[in-house]
């Protein structure tokens, strides 16, 4: 009786293969200014995009700016878009059906207009899941985006 032979697993690195989103290719030139990596790399993204989430994220990214001239734009986790001032103000992440934009202080911050729809069930973090259709309250955002600046430089992330 013939023993079987154990294949190598081709189709499990396939798969893996096909998991990886174009974001993940998205890397940092050496050498360069990591300011502005970030925000041509986050254009990219908008770019790469090409559909509603581009059109979303670009939108945000504008009043996030427009709110506060002085915020950062970073480029972290492997691909994810984060603006900064005096610490994360909030990330904007991209899937298949919605923009996540996450703050990072979110249940601390007073959410009148009630904008925040996800995440809600941490003791930190909160995030708001923006789909193709929905409206984008400009005003409550960018009160948002104020209150998490304040708490940002009030309570400075700690170094480690």
């Amino acid at each position: 009786m013939k023993k079987p032979t154990r294949k190598p697993a081709k189709k499990a690195a396939k798969k893996s293969a096909a998991r990886k989103t174009p974001r993940t290719k998205m890397a940092a030139p050496a050498g360069a200014s990591k300011a502005v990596d970030a925000s041509k790399l986050i254009d990219g993204r908008i770019r790469e995009l090409g559909d509603w989430r581009g059109k979303t994220l670009e939108r945000v990214r504008r009043l996030i700016h427009e709110t506060d001239p002085d915020v950062v734009e970073e480029w972290k986790w492997m691909g994810t878009p984060v603006w900064s001032h005096g610490g994360i103000i909030c990330t904007g992440e991209t899937y298949k059906h919605v923009v996540k934009l996450t703050f990072a202080k979110g249940a601390s911050l007073d959410d009148p207009s009630g904008l925040f729809n996800s995440s809600l069930e941490g003791n930190v973090r909160r995030a708001i899941d923006i789909h193709e259709t929905d409206p984008i309250d400009e005003a409550a955002l960018g009160d948002l985006v104020r209150a998490a600046i304040v708490l940002n430089l009030k309570n400075p992330p700690r170094r480690r």
